[in-house]
């Protein structure tokens, strides 16, 4: 499977002078390009393809005076440019057709230079390298010295440039994971697990044992409304409003960066342990718009989940989603009476066929993992058989 591998860069004022204008350049192609579409689609003319748009927007365009410093940057981030956006305009049309999952996806719209992200992709055809002393040599910006925290796996297939709204620049590389070095760093594990996620405590097993929520973004809340009524204070379009609002990114970008790290921790941890996690299916878009919404986004059960998930496949796991609406709080783990819902300051009950006492998220965490095995035997049962060595296979 392919995988990112994020880095963080150190450029030097040169560098950034270069990346700038390899952002602009991007950028300018991908709202040329967006202008020409949408003007085709008023008029009623076919869909413009990539390759005019290349040659129109990008070869030619260079011979002008008007686009003649699109030849100052490599044509590679130019190209990639026009791919991203023949993605997003597919996106919406299938979107439009239903035949995309997930949320509906809006009508590509302009960039602007005063977007909190930037970005530019270079792939192997670009002449892209990484040099011996460990620096990044990206074609017409230079050497880039690069912080290496692990190894990369194989030759990346593409690297891409991320300026981020705190003024950090990262290099993401794109490569493949070796199944045979994977198995061989997660060994087939006994665990079986069940995960209720929550506020007070981040993870409940079905073990028993907790993982407390850190609230990172409660922690750091005093520094963070502090920020912002700074910026708040500052003149529009003023220095020291730009340099008030990078300070407020950085704040928020430590949020984020420390949340993200409990969660690779934690993530890692049960699918080393474990052969199967079960989890719930929850609504955090529907559970972000109550009155436990800054909590609920503080905690980030959505990205914590999407990690489980690919680390479950990467490593050989089973990964099991209980539906929606599994009453895991309301059933009893011992003898499976339903006792009926309960209100979120009900952490304890007693149930009233076998007397059991269960903690709330405890016992939620062991019907998870029960559901999780009823769900893989019964995916067992109907999948259709293995041939074995010996069978024949039609011509």
């Amino acid at each position: 499977m392919e995988l990112r591998y994020t880095f963080r860069l150190e450029p030097d004022p040169g560098a950034r002078a270069s990346l700038a204008r390899a952002f602009g350049c991007a950028r300018v192609v991908w709202n040329d390009a967006l202008t020409v579409r949408r003007a085709a689609f008023a008029a009623g003319l076919p869909f413009p393809r990539t390759a005019e748009l290349s040659k129109s927007l990008i070869t030619q365009a260079k011979r002008t005076p008007q686009r003649a410093w699109l030849a100052d940057v490599s044509s590679v981030p130019l190209q990639q440019a026009l791919r991203d956006q023949d993605r997003a305009w597919r996106a919406f049309f299938d979107s439009l057709k239903r035949s995309r999952k997930g949320a509906k996806v809006g009508v590509p719209t302009v960039k602007s230079r005063k977007d909190s992200r930037q970005s530019v992709r270079f792939t192997s055809n670009a002449g892209w390298k990484i040099t011996p002393a460990g620096n990044l040599s990206l074609p017409k910006i230079g050497h880039i010295p690069v912080r290496w925290s692990r190894h990369l796996p194989c030759t990346p297939s593409s690297v891409t440039v991320i300026r981020d709204g705190a003024g950090r620049y990262f290099a993401s590389f794109v490569v493949s994971s070796d199944a045979k070095a994977d198995a061989a760093r997660f060994p087939i594990a006994a665990g079986d697990q069940g995960v209720d996620l929550g506020l007070a405590h981040f993870a409940v097993l079905a073990d028993g044992s907790r993982s407390r929520s850190p609230r990172f973004l409660r922690r750091a809340e005093k520094k963070v409304k502090k920020r912002h009524r700074t910026l708040s204070r500052k003149q529009k379009g003023s220095n020291n409003r730009e340099k008030a609002r990078v300070r407020l990114a950085r704040a928020h970008a430590g949020v984020a960066d420390a949340r993200k790290d409990f969660h690779h921790q934690l993530s890692t941890k049960l699918v080393r342990e474990n052969q199967s996690v079960t989890v719930e299916t929850l609504n955090v878009q529907g559970l972000s718009r109550g009155a436990l919404s800054k909590a609920v986004h503080d905690a980030g059960w959505g990205q914590f989940l999407r990690m489980l998930e690919y680390k479950a496949k990467r490593y050989g796991r089973e990964f099991t989603r209980v539906a929606p609406d599994f009453p895991s709080s309301q059933l009893c783990s011992a003898c499976g009476h339903r006792d009926g819902p309960k209100p979120l300051n009900v952490r304890t009950w007693t149930c009233p066929r076998c007397g059991a006492l269960h903690d709330r998220d405890w016992n939620a965490g062991q019907n998870l993992r029960e559901e999780g095995r009823r769900i893989r035997a019964k995916a067992a049962q109907t999948a259709p058989p293995t041939p074995g060595p010996g069978a024949l296979t039609p011509a």
